[in-house]
């Protein structure tokens, strides 16, 4: 397996870089983001580690950059800060996970194994899922309602990758947190509800059939009936 590590503490590399080394994992590791984005674009990894206070290039708009050029691997945001919005920004822009410094390299390699996981997972599963006119192809990375195009961030992909494998059943908000976003649910925040507004407004909005639902204090649901679902009893609260 091989890594990008962009960072530009280099104690703190180092001991990343020595720690994967000797879990087995090939590191190359960057201190300038200018020399990560190179690395990104111009080779393999299985998995990238991106600080995101960079000295010359914000991790964040890397990442952003990258995933507008149709590049997917799982990307881990390292950061000291803790700030929801960071958080939510760094999934909103394509990070696949963050993890906040200092951590223990117990951690890191945990949810690094988490993120291979569902990528191979993904290789292995049928190519192509669909519910209605939605098509969804997995290994080539498109999605489309009809003959149309629909553009998707790699967690809105995510997501209504796991809405199609679970489709017809109702989905708690704590296990979309859990199984997507690989974190515990807090009720206190609407990264949730916000992200499957997006994706609702991607998908069903100009079209007839409307394919995610909300039932009322459950969770949500994706399918191509309407019977018992009440589609539209947080289309104004998800944005708050």
């Amino acid at each position: 397996m091989k890594v990008l590590l962009v960072e530009d503490e280099l104690k703190l590399g180092e001991y990343i870089k020595k720690g994967l080394t000797e879990a087995g994992f090939i590191v190359d590791h960057h201190m300038t983001g200018l020399d990560g984005y190179h690395a990104l674009m111009t080779e393999e990894f299985s998995v990238v580690l991106m600080d995101v206070m960079l000295p010359d290039v914000n991790g964040f708009e890397l990442v952003q950059r990258y995933r507008a050029a149709g590049k997917h691997t799982p990307v881990l945001f390292l950061t000291a800060k803790d700030d929801l919005s960071d958080r939510v920004k760094g999934i909103e822009i394509g990070g696949d996970d963050y993890l906040t410094k200092p951590f223990a390299f117990a951690e890191l390699i945990v949810r690094m194994k988490s993120l291979l996981r569902r990528a191979n997972q993904a290789d292995y599963k049928s190519s192509v899922m669909h519910v209605a006119d939605l098509k969804m192809d997995i290994a080539k990375r498109t999605v489309y309602r009809g003959d149309t195009a629909i553009k998707l961030t790699a967690k809105e992909f995510s997501l209504l990758q796991f809405f199609l494998e679970r489709q017809g059943e109702v989905l708690p908000r704590s296990v979309i947190a859990s199984q997507v976003w690989d974190i515990n649910f807090d009720s206190d925040t609407n990264v949730i509800d916000v992200a499957i507004r997006r994706l609702r407004i991607k998908i069903d909005d100009g079209f007839d059939i409307k394919l995610i639902h909300t039932v009322r204090g459950m969770g949500y649901r994706l399918d191509a009936l309407e019977t018992g679902i009440d589609k539209d009893s947080t289309d104004k609260d998800d944005l708050k």
